[in-house]
């Protein structure tokens, strides 16, 4: 699809709860059915899984490592963000030019020719002479012909401006699902089809209330029914948009999360996180639907719900 298509394009595997709710065997089941399904594009972080469990710092990475030297692959496009201290979601990190360096040292090695895009992630500083350091370390990136990104950057209007001079052309990584979206921050000061959509599930809200103890919201602590009427008013859109059977009809969130991602105008691409094989296969089912069908209608009203 072009770069001027009217949806975005891409899908990546997102790994943040690989460690957690995920072990290795369904890790590798993971990756064995998205490399099946000819997708390559796969994010993690340093910090995965953020479960406050320190012997699992780099759980994530380690997995995947795993899989591509058992499976001797190659064309993988990995996706790594660098930058937090630990894994206990605390804001610790450190960005200098010599440790992100010393980074894309250790990754290009663990990943070789699968390296792709190299972010930095949570970024909450505002001190633009630190923040210029960062960036001279993207220069070095950019010379070994690997994207450089940003997710999590408290201060986007900071980067934008010292990005006047480097001229980089950053993949983003934001939040943007239908109870919380960061593409206003970020739209301010990044222009273009430039963001890649994570958490689009809420945090693993589901439709129907059926969460168990390794479901990604109750490993999170959050609860559920603060959102029982936003979730209702969706509803009420899923039962308007399946009135219309010329197209398959809509049952589950990861739907919803990717029709409101994926005709957002700027956004180039979207993270997925199917903790089974069964669900990575609908994902992917539905994303080759949105191909194939106009949910147009159905991407305006849920963004009319964050109007009312």
């Amino acid at each position: 699809m072009s770069a001027n298509s009217p949806i975005a394009d891409e899908l990546m595997l997102g790994t943040a709860m690989w460690g957690w709710t995920v072990d290795k065997a369904r890790a590798f089941q993971l990756l064995d059915a998205w490399y099946a399904a000819g997708q390559r594009k796969v994010d993690t972080a340093t910090n995965y899984p953020i479960d406050r469990n320190p012997a699992h710092f780099r759980l994530a990475e380690r997995f995947l490592a795993e899989w591509i030297i058992a499976n001797g692959v190659s064309d993988l496009r990995v996706n790594i963000k660098v930058g937090s201290l630990n894994n206990l979601h605390t804001p610790d990190h450190l960005l200098t030019r010599s440790f992100l360096l010393m980074m894309l040292d250790e990754y290009s090695y663990l990943f070789g020719d699968n390296l792709h895009t190299y972010m930095v992630h949570w970024d909450n500083r505002d001190d633009e002479k630190q923040i210029e350091e960062t960036f001279q370390a993207f220069e070095e990136v950019a010379a070994r012909g690997i994207q450089p990104g940003l997710s999590g950057i408290r201060h986007p209007g900071i980067y934008a401006s010292l990005n006047s001079s480097f001229k980089f052309d950053f993949d983003i990584q934001l939040k943007h699902n239908v109870i919380q979206s960061d593409v206003p921050r970020y739209a301010a000061h990044f222009s273009g089809r430039c963001f890649y959509a994570y958490g689009i599930n809420a945090g693993g809200l589901k439709l129907r209330e059926a969460y168990d103890e390794k479901s990604s919201i109750k490993a999170r602590g959050a609860d559920p029914g603060k959102f029982a009427g936003k979730l209702q008013r969706i509803r009420e859109v899923i039962a308007q948009a399946n009135q219309n059977k010329n197209r398959p009809p809509l049952n589950a969130m990861h739907q919803v999360g990717l029709i409101h991602a994926t005709y957002h105008p700027q956004m180039k691409g979207v993270l997925v996180g199917p903790s089974k094989p069964a669900q990575l296969e609908s994902t992917l089912d539905f994303f080759r639907s949105l191909r194939q069908c106009d949910y147009r209608d159905v991407f305006e009203e849920l963004v009319n719900l964050n109007k009312n």
